[in-house]
């Protein structure tokens, strides 16, 4: 009987140790979001493969959770993201919904192009993710100018204002066929 109840015991720790697993990798997605609450409004240009894509992008973001709001070029509503700790979500102009664990993998599916958003928080804020994996490039200033991380190679531009102002930055991202420029109009804390 002791025999019998040895291999089910193994099996049953062999179980729950893979959804600890499964588990530990989700949650380590989203702990990499940047722990800044912010709220920015900027203008959006995408290339992927021979489609381009233009327009606005409203995101509020914070630790836990992110909403954005892509507005096609005359104002309507493109797509609505939200993430929070039950996954990521994304609707379309046309109302269909996409649902998947993370932002980036809902993008290309919804979309036709992936938008690295949990990295996308550091970058916005002249940040660079903590696990970023490639080579780091900055100005003398030590603001981040290039970097290469999880496939994408970002870009910094920052426009030439007297010394002491503060700026914000656009951003170049490009991974493959997919281009996208973002230049920040606002960025302030989220209350």
């Amino acid at each position: 009987m002791f025999l019998m109840r040895v291999p089910l015991l193994a099996l049953l720790a062999a179980v729950i140790m893979a959804g600890c697993a499964q588990f530990s990798v989700y949650t380590q997605e989203h702990e990499q979001t940047n722990a800044d609450a912010f709220e920015a409004q900027a203008r959006v240009y995408v290339r992927f493969g021979a489609r381009a894509f233009s327009g606005t992008l409203r995101w509020q973001h914070t630790t836990g959770a992110d909403e954005v709001w892509l507005g096609g070029p005359i104002g309507q509503t493109a797509a609505h993201i939200i993430r929070d700790s039950s996954g990521a979500t994304l609707t379309t102009a046309d109302q269909q919904t996409y649902r998947a664990r993370s932002i980036e993998s809902l993008t290309r599916d919804g979309l036709g192009w992936a938008l690295p958003l949990a990295d996308l928080s550091y970058y916005v804020v002249d940040k660079v993710p903590p696990a970023a994996d490639g080579k780091q490039e900055r100005d003398a200033r030590g603001m981040p100018v290039r970097v290469q991380h999880s496939g994408w190679l970002v870009q910094w531009q920052r426009p030439e204002v007297p010394s002491g102002e503060a700026t914000l930055p656009r951003l170049n991202l490009t991974k493959d066929d997919v281009e996208i420029r973002l230049v920040i109009d606002q960025l302030g804390s989220a209350d």
